[in-house]
């Protein structure tokens, strides 16, 4: 790991810059595949399925026999560790629903919103070199509670035809019913502009590699929403020499075992903790079957020395973490002037794969900085809120005539003339 003591706030920047995602270069080639899905919909993912998860199917979506079979699978304490979690993110997620209240702003005017489901998600579930069967309770669990009508899954089957029986699970537990063997861009252009098995959706969820990122961002432009723009994981650990170097070190290497462009830094005010930390993730690192791939991603990994706390506060906040991990003797004052920020972990005792898994809170948060405008996903993420008004006669006589003033300074004389007409 880069060690780096005492940087100038001039160099802040380029020390906090991310791995850069060369999306450019793939382009054409994603571009490609989702016209090609576009215009020869299920012939076109079945095809892309053979060349790229090198599976022959003759059908894309899991039939019932499929999720009986992946249920008898699962080992009992993965089934009873899954339904704990569930509990818990469906709590977190339904005490967020929003509570209309109707406002009078003038006499005679009032005002409120209607919080609405979006009718029809798609939800993306990576299944490459970890099955991310605790995405589809992050996304799935928050979709069913806030109403949406139709909840379509897809994730990349394996080389026997079948997607991971844990997902399946997990999904039946959330209460998805349509579930399709469909990965990477196919499987976001399937969701977009829809194909004879599966269904057009009206806004896409869900965490992927660069191709399934751009392909989001492309869908986009022209056919549906998205959850929000997302790069690869990253993870703070902002520490004093109160903090545990064995803590320290398992926080970094969770969040580095993701992928090789994953990144992790540590920001402390201890020389000592830096030192004993970096002697304790090469102890640790040395034990974990994802040892080669957590390597490359440590290798643009940064161990930061700072003056002081209010320095590394500073700091975390231009840095905007995906996660951020507080190890400090007053992590709760610290906690307060954090402003940017996906996800924040208080305390000795709440690793990130809290998070990632259990605790409750959603595990889809912004990444490379986004987090200075965006938010992770909750229940907002699948509703909509519509506002209305309803104006009475006394209301009009006592709004209308600003209403004709601004319509006549802004010369939009049609405007002023349908509130003349009423006037009148």
């Amino acid at each position: 790991m880069n060690i780096i003591r005492y940087p100038e706030r001039s160099e802040w920047k380029e020390i906090l810059k991310r791995s850069a995602l060369h999306t450019e270069d793939i382009r054409d080639a994603v571009n490609t595949i989702i016209n090609k899905v576009r215009t020869e919909g299920d012939r076109a993912i079945i095809a892309y399925e053979e060349q790229f998860d090198k599976v022959k199917l003759e059908s894309l979506a899991v039939d019932e026999t499929e999720f009986k079979e992946a249920e008898n699978m699962i080992a009992p304490e993965l089934k009873e560790a899954i339904r704990q979690a569930s509990a818990n993110i469906r709590t977190f997620h339904a005490a967020q629903r929003f509570e209309s209240k109707k406002i009078e702003t003038t006499p005679g005017v009032t005002c409120w919103q209607k919080a609405v489901a979006i009718e029809k998600v798609g939800l993306y579930v990576p299944g490459g070199t970890a099955p991310l069967f605790s995405t589809v309770l992050m996304l799935a669990i928050p979709a069913q509670i806030a109403g949406c009508k139709e909840i379509v899954l897809c994730s990349p089957p394996g080389q026997k035809g079948k997607i991971h029986p844990a997902i399946l699970y997990a999904a039946r537990m959330a209460g998805v019913k349509k579930v399709f063997k469909a990965g990477g861009v196919q499987a976001i252009a399937a969701m977009a502009y829809g194909t004879e098995s599966i269904p057009k959706v009206y806004k896409i969820f869900g965490p992927g590699n660069q191709y399934v990122t751009v392909a989001k961002q492309q869908v986009s432009l022209r056919e549906v929403a998205i959850d929000m723009p997302a790069g690869p994981s990253e993870v703070a650990v902002l520490a004093d020499g109160t903090a545990s170097p064995v803590y320290v070190a398992s926080d970094l290497l969770s969040q580095a075992e993701h992928g090789a462009d994953s990144q992790a830094i540590l920001i402390t005010t201890s020389e000592q903790l830096l030192e004993k930390t970096k002697a304790e993730v090469e102890r640790q690192l040395a034990t974990l079957p994802r040892k080669a791939l957590t390597e490359l991603s440590l290798r643009s990994s940064k161990l930061i020395l700072v003056k002081d706390l209010a320095e590394a506060i500073d700091m975390v906040n231009e840095y905007a973490p995906e996660h951020l991990i507080i190890e400090t003797q007053n992590y709760r004052d610290v906690a307060e002037q954090i402003v940017n920020a996906g996800s924040v972990f208080m305390g000795p005792y709440a690793p990130e794969s809290a998070g990632d898994y259990a605790s409750g809170t959603n595990h889809t948060l912004p990444t490379n900085g986004y987090a200075k405008a965006y938010s992770g996903v909750s229940l907002d993420s699948f509703i909509r809120k519509i506002t209305f008004q309803e104006i009475t006669k006394e209301g009009i006589r006592r709004l209308g005539p600003a209403i004709q003033i601004l319509a006549a300074n802004e010369q939009l004389d049609a405007h002023k003339n349908a509130v003349t007409v009423r006037l009148d």
